[in-house]
């Protein structure tokens, strides 16, 4: 039997209509690189918790959007214009209840940042205006390879670095923020040479969860790592399905 992942899509407005939707890379990647079939997961609201009894992993993904801070605890925010507030309603109950219930999660970008505040961290807004900080929104003019390329390198420990068999990655990068205090049950196993947090885990977690501020589906079959992170993925997804103990 195929294994199932949810992908939760945006809320957008086009041509003053809304849609749901989020890029189809990801799907490529959970197909080719985890053997899984995906679905997308509209922006519902909680009333989509139903789907965790249906599925056999959560691929929550990157956006243009980014979580709005009063779910973090602060209303002030630097980013007023880039908010989803369906996505927000929607990712995070999901989040805590599969993670509850041992359902795999691999939170990408906007991602990793949903699991942190999921779990009751906070965020970093504007991390490009923070002393110390680089610019990690990355190149985000001229063409998609140019934008997704690779920018710089990260360390790696922990569950990841048994997945990747390294203990440095080199990564693309494409956010504006990043996470600030962890949340409860997650570990820092990534960070950038700014001391930007680049992945996280959540050793004592009933299942797999990893979440990554880089974009490892983006030409994934072209890197390694990527392959390695989505191939343990499916591996935890089909462990789960088959009820076992979770993978790495």
């Amino acid at each position: 039997m195929s294994i199932v992942v949810g992908i939760p899509a945006c809320a957008t407005i086009r041509d003053e209509r809304l849609f749901h939707a989020t890029p189809a890379r990801y799907a490529e990647a959970l197909i080719g690189g985890s053997d899984a079939l995906p679905v997308m997961i509209p922006p519902m609201g909680e009333v989509q918790l139903a789907l965790l009894d249906r599925i056999d992993g959560l691929l929550i993904p990157g956006s243009p959007s980014n979580v709005h801070p009063s779910r973090y605890g602060t209303d002030e925010s630097l980013t007023p214009d880039k908010h989803d507030p369906a996505r927000d309603a929607t990712t995070l109950p999901l989040i805590r209840a599969a993670i509850a219930r041992g359902l795999p999660v691999l939170a990408i970008c906007r991602g990793i940042q949903e699991l942190n505040v999921a779990m009751g961290g906070t965020l970093l807004q504007n991390l490009h205006d923070l002393p110390g900080r680089r610019d990690h929104r990355g190149n985000g003019e001229g063409s998609l390879e140019r934008a997704y390329g690779p920018k710089h390198t990260v360390s790696v420990t922990g569950a990841l670095a048994r997945i990747v068999r390294a203990d440095t990655v080199m990564v693309n990068s494409l956010h504006g923020q990043a996470i600030d205090r962890p949340g409860e049950g997650l570990v820092v196993e990534s960070r950038a040479e700014d001391g930007t947090i680049e992945a996280v885990s959540a050793p004592n977690a009933p299942g797999f969860v990893l979440g990554l501020q880089w974009h490892p589906e983006w030409r994934y079959a072209e890197h390694p790592a990527s392959v390695a992170i989505f191939r343990a993925f499916g591996e935890a997804c089909r462990a789960y399905q088959q009820g076992l103990r979770k993978v790495a």
